[in-house]
């Protein structure tokens, strides 16, 4: 990472936004590694199961939208922290009062989606300091706060088991506290933030096929992601019998390859190109993904395929950002609630298919191939807009950056 980079923006925010987002996300997901404990207790079916750690990515997905407008409208910092104050009140609603019901962790779940909303937060907070060239790495930084879903893999189930999964909540109120007063001292909004939009403005964005397009290719790219992260502790344990502990520290590998490569996603987008990054990741990602529904006869050998499809995977979400921007400045804001939102859905689709397909057939390996095909439609799909992204908004002479 060059010199130039660290003197381009504004260290102390993009740091912050990282950490936000890396603690925010841990929450976001932490019913996921929790999930075997959660429904052996509460007496969970296949499909309950899958809704059950779906249900706060879907509402993360459609509260990135609100986030969105939120920072429009009272800029980044405020908002997260509005963001950060719901999260925390639910969580310690949750650990004072006790979750005796699927109703009730449904709703937990719906709350907790304001802990995947931090992605319409963070990434335009850091986007807004740096220029053009500097984006894939920038937003590559602030997007690592992927890796939170690594810690809950890593310490929900463990400290479950040690505590009780109930306690899970209270305790993730000390690293909340702590990110919530780092950003709240260091994080700043940089001084070109744009103009509030209006309603009729946002869903003008909508009318540019650009938008769906990136709504597409990252419904793809973080879906499969944030939905692999959801489920892999329940897979490994109802396929190969693991423990909880030992299912969680499988998915935080997993999560851990998905997390770690995003900034080099960002950073080789920078270096040769956005699309290039992303023809190369769908396709890797496809493959890997077809190899592990087959089922394997090892955990280790799942593991392997399961990590080299959320790295490929992990890498098209770096890849997306650095595109983005580019087409969309002076809409990041907007742009980043609309293809974050459908990122989630994306994830929800393959978290909440994947329970009911299992509760259907008895196994995971129809919900993995449809999700495997999403891979080659995206593929086809970049392969039919590269050349007019090139050759129009993409041009390099104008932005000085890497289409």
């Amino acid at each position: 990472m060059t010199r130039d980079f660290w003197k381009a923006g504004h260290p102390p925010t993009l740091l912050s936004a990282f950490l936000y987002f890396d603690i925010a996300f841990m929450v976001w997901v932490m019913l996921g590694p929790l999930g075997v404990q959660i429904a052996t207790s509460l007496g969970l079916t296949a499909a309950q199961k899958g809704m059950m750690v779906a249900t706060p990515v879907l509402a993360g997905a459609l509260l990135r939208i609100v986030m969105g407008i939120l920072v429009d409208h009272l800029k980044p910092k405020k908002a997260g922290l509005i963001g950060q104050v719901v999260v925390m009140a639910a969580l310690a609603w949750a650990w004072l009062f006790g979750i005796h019901s699927y109703r009730e962790i449904l709703m937990l779940g719906v709350a907790l989606g304001f802990a995947g909303a931090a992605f319409a937060v963070a990434l335009p907070l850091a986007s807004r300091w740096y220029p053009p060239q500097h984006q894939g790495t920038a937003l590559g930084i602030a997007g690592a706060g992927n890796s939170g879903t690594v810690l809950a893999a890593l310490f929900a189930p463990g400290l479950a088991v040690a505590y009780g999964w109930g306690n899970v909540f209270g305790l993730a109120l000390i690293p909340l506290g702590l990110a919530f007063l780092v950003y709240l001292v260091f994080a700043k909004d940089a001084p070109d933030c744009p103009q509030p939009k209006s309603l009729h403005q946002y869903m003008n964005v909508l009318k540019d096929k650009d938008a769906w397009w990136f709504m597409f290719f990252y419904f793809v790219t973080f879906g499969g992601f944030v939905g692999l992260a959801s489920s892999l502790t329940i897979y490994f344990n109802d396929q190969y019998g693991m423990a909880p502990v030992e299912a969680g520290y499988f998915t935080a590998a997993c999560v851990f390859a998905g997390s770690l490569v995003r900034p080099m996603g960002g950073m080789l987008a920078d270096r040769i190109g956005g699309i290039r990054t992303l023809l190369a990741m769908y396709l890797l990602a496809g493959i890997f993904l077809i190899i592990v529904s087959f089922g394997t006869p090892s955990a280790g050998l799942a593991l392997a395929g399961f990590m080299l499809a959320m790295g490929s995977l992990g890498v098209g979400n770096g890849a997306v950002f650095q595109l983005v921007p580019q087409r969309f400045r002076k809409e990041i804001g907007v742009m980043t609630g609309l293809v974050g939102m459908a990122g989630g859905v994306g994830g929800f689709y393959l978290a909440a298919s994947l329970g009911y397909i299992k509760g259907q057939t008895g196994d995971y390996q129809q919900g993995l191939l449809i999700f495997a095909g999403l891979c080659f439609v995206a593929l086809v799909g970049l392969s039919k807009v590269k050349t007019r992204w090139r050759t129009t908004w993409g041009a390099v002479a104008v932005s000085g950056a890497r289409v």
